[in-house]
This record gives structure tokens, C-alpha cells and sequence, in this order.
């Protein structure tokens, strides 16, 4: 058993390579090998969001306060709220952020597959962004 004691790690601003606007990502776990699993709570101020990007083997988000938008390539621009449980599949494009008026916070749940969470691709940009 490990606890991971609230605080005991350090928070990080999102890296404006892979997002817009002031985001905070809150480490919460990583499964050690053979695990795969991570999480984190993510933070998204008002009008900041993720680049595009996709999960080798999906992703989960769980809106835990706040007002965000999701959308996956080709689909529309969805409202998401807090207890909405968001699921993409294995390389789903897709990004997810804030509101333009509104801070959103969830808690994302991804697992690796040969050691990456994650594959960032181009940022969204405001147009797209405001549909």
C-alpha cells in the first residue's frame, strides 16, 4: 500500500507547448511497472485548453468543478460539467479545457503503453477553439 498525502507533491503549469492559457496539473498517482496506470487533477482557467492530442490507450476525465468544453476530430464541441465522466478511446484526437467565461477542473486517468501517456499534436486555435 502507498499513500500519496494531499500536498506532497508539487503542483506544474501546463507547458505552453501542449496548451493555452494558465493550466495547473496536480500530479495524484503512477502506478508503478508492471502498472500502467496515472492521474492527475488538471485545472483550466477561463478559455484555456489542451492541444490536440491522443491516448495509446484512451483516457478518462472526470469533471470535478466548473464549466469545460471536449471535442474529438470531426465531432462537435461539447459542454461538460461536474460528474460528467468523459471516456475517448486508444487514439481518439481530441482536446478538452475550459470555458471561455468559465475555470474548469478534472481529474484524467490514462494508462501507457510503451512508457507514453500521451501523443501531443497541433494546438487548437481560437477559432476552432469558439466553434
Amino acid at each position: 500500500m502507498k499513500i500519496m498525502r494531499a500536498g506532497s507533491q508539487p503542483s506544474v503549469c501546463g507547458p505552453t507547448d501542449y496548451f493555452t492559457g494558465q493550466v495547473r496539473i496536480d500530479p495524484l498517482f503512477t502506478f508503478e511497472a508492471p502498472g500502467r496506470t496515472g492521474s492527475a487533477l488538471v485545472t483550466f482557467e477561463p478559455g484555456a485548453r489542451t492541444a490536440w492530442h491522443t491516448h495509446p490507450a484512451g483516457q478518462a476525465l472526470i469533471v470535478t468543478a466548473g464549466m469545460g468544453r471536449v471535442q474529438r476530430e470531426g465531432g462537435p464541441i461539447e459542454v461538460i460539467r461536474p460528474g460528467d465522466v468523459i471516456c475517448f478511446a486508444a487514439g481518439e484526437k481530441h482536446w478538452h479545457g475550459a470555458s471561455p467565461d468559465t475555470a474548469m477542473s478534472h481529474i484524467a486517468v490514462h494508462e501507457s503503453l510503451d512508457g507514453s501517456p500521451v501523443t501531443w499534436l497541433e494546438q487548437v486555435i481560437d477559432d476552432d477553439y469558439h466553434g
